[in-house]
């Protein structure tokens, strides 16, 4: 198993604040992110499970009161097919999919008072089988955006290994990030991982404690939390940065946004990194 993560492409923060969830707590809580020191925002035009115009209002708050610049931040969200949308789309769902991708992007740019996008993700491919033609024409309208400059790089989510050797070998521009899902009984991911690597592509996990609960109670865990006295959060977020995971963490809590950020400096030995890196295992 490598150690860590290639050169990436672009410059993703080692951390992202994400917003799903939060409904109308979402403005304050992205602003208690931002002043908690958090510069990545990972957000979708989904307003199912996301309130993508709130994450906007935060970040004019915060901006406008000179915390930071529009210039380092590093914003994502995601184009979502309509069968992961409520009735709430930010597009004509009649419309082709190249106008369902424009449409889904200007709305962004607008809710998120940018010009550009840092990361735009395709929120999971159209089934969960092989690429379609539908993921084809949404990535293709994808590419044109970020050829006219709103959009500076791609991304996948919730993807197989077989999906994501297809999307990356059709493609005329590549993913350089994937979100998925993190389950240690996988090996935190451990394939997709790997084609990351060799790739060159960001690998972000979400769930690395809500998907992990019970493995998280494992001997190994609470033998090295008791030995180094980190939280099992800490122990988490520094083994995921130590296999080159750029994790997704979307605390209410103040405390734990900074016991997350926290977690970077924390280096474990390789003999802790082994243990959990197999606790489903063992």
């Amino acid at each position: 198993m490598h150690q860590g993560t290639p050169a990436a492409s672009i410059a993703i923060p080692p951390i992202l604040y994400g917003t799903a969830w939060k409904e109308d707590r979402t403005t304050a809580l992205t602003r208690l992110a931002l002043q908690s020191g958090f510069v990545g925002i990972d957000t979708a035009n989904q307003r199912k499970h996301y309130h993508e115009q709130a994450v906007g209002e935060a970040l004019a708050l915060e901006i406008a009161r000179g915390l930071r610049t529009r210039e380092q931040l590093f914003l994502q969200t995601k184009f979502t097919y309509a069968r992961g949308q409520d009735h709430r789309l930010p597009y004509d769902p009649k419309a082709d999919y190249g106008t369902q991708v424009a449409q889904s992007v200007a709305s962004s740019l607008t809710h998120l008072s940018t010009s550009y996008i840092d990361s735009y993700v395709l929120h999971g491919p159209e089934t969960a089988g092989p690429i379609t033609a539908a993921d084809r024409e949404v990535w293709q309208a994808m590419e044109a955006h970020v050829r006219a400059g709103t959009i500076r790089h791609l991304g996948v989510s919730n993807v197989t290994l077989e999906q994501l050797a297809s999307l990356t070998e059709l493609s005329t521009i590549k993913p350089v990030v994937v979100q998925n899902r993190c389950y240690a009984r996988d090996g935190w991911d451990r394939d997709v991982r790997a084609f990351c690597f060799e790739h060159g592509i960001v690998y972000q996990g979400f769930s690395l404690l809500t998907a992990n609960q019970r493995e998280l109670k494992h001997r190994d865990v609470e033998s090295i939390r008791r030995r180094t006295g980190y939280t099992t959060a800490t122990l988490v977020f520094a083994f995921a940065r130590a296999r080159g995971i750029v994790p997704l963490t979307g605390t209410s809590s103040a405390a734990h946004m900074v016991e997350d950020l926290s977690a970077l400096s924390v280096r474990l030995d390789e003999e802790d990194l082994r243990a959990l890196e197999w606790i489903a295992l063992s």
